[in-house]
């Protein structure tokens, strides 16, 4: 019996939930061969038990394959469809709720809670004229976080990179302000305008927090995705 493939020729062939699956097993296992062939099962769509009967060769040339697909840049896309449904990415950013916000930051660090993250940063589109559109007004992440998980990965690549590049320069931008504010402030100022603890110690913290955010926001791997 001759096994059929459908190898990928682009990240938007693959849903964002495979990918999950698949970091999930590289996270916890050290045999490479097992980790390809898991990454052959849900790229590809056959069953486990298949990818034994594929020959040595071919398992390397789809490995390498999935290297390169993985290793180059993704465009950021303001719209995309899962189905029939379009949805399209906040249009005004100026102008984020607090709520879109947090949930977009909390959840943009885990690979395990990026669906969330996707459902905050894109939702249906409600009218659209020409390049410009409106969205859905926000109600949360519930809605539309298991829908993401069939998300089209070059779509969730590109809007991770977009918006962790974002939230960096935001906050290098922030801690540029206050630190300049800071210089001619006096420290009872400074801890009313912070609602900080009344002594050195809490903003010693809140400093040292907003830097550690930022670290974090710098270590995207954007052209690594397979690495874990």
């Amino acid at each position: 019996m001759k096994l059929e493939l459908l190898i990928p020729t682009s990240l938007s062939e693959i849903p964002l939930k495979h990918y999950q699956e698949f970091r999930k097993v590289a996270e916890n296992s050290n045999d490479e061969e097992f980790v390809a062939e898991k990454m052959i099962e849900l790229f590809c769509g056959i069953e486990l038990k298949d990818v034994i009967k594929i020959k040595a060769s071919d398992i390397s040339d789809m490995v390498s394959h999935f290297n390169k697909l993985f290793s180059g840049k993704q465009k950021f896309e303001h719209r995309f469809k899962i189905g029939d449904l379009e949805f399209g990415f906040v249009p005004d950013l100026e102008n984020i709720s607090w709520g879109e916000y947090i949930d977009i930051e909390r959840n943009l660090t885990d690979w395990d809670t990026m669906h969330k993250a996707m459902a905050a940063m894109y939702r249906p589109i409600t009218k659209r004229k020409g390049e410009k559109y409106e969205i859905e007004e926000y109600n949360g992440t519930a809605n539309y976080s298991e829908v993401m998980k069939y998300a089209p990965l070059n779509v969730v690549f590109g809007a991770s990179v977009f918006f962790w590049t974002l939230g960096s320069e935001l906050l290098t931008a922030l801690m540029d302000y206050l630190e300049k504010e800071m210089k001619g402030m006096d420290l009872t100022t400074i801890q009313s305008k912070l609602n900080l603890e009344n002594n050195g110690d809490g903003i010693k913290a809140y400093m040292h927090s907003l830097k550690e955010t930022l670290h974090d926001l710098t270590q995207l791997p954007e052209n690594h995705w397979l690495s874990v």
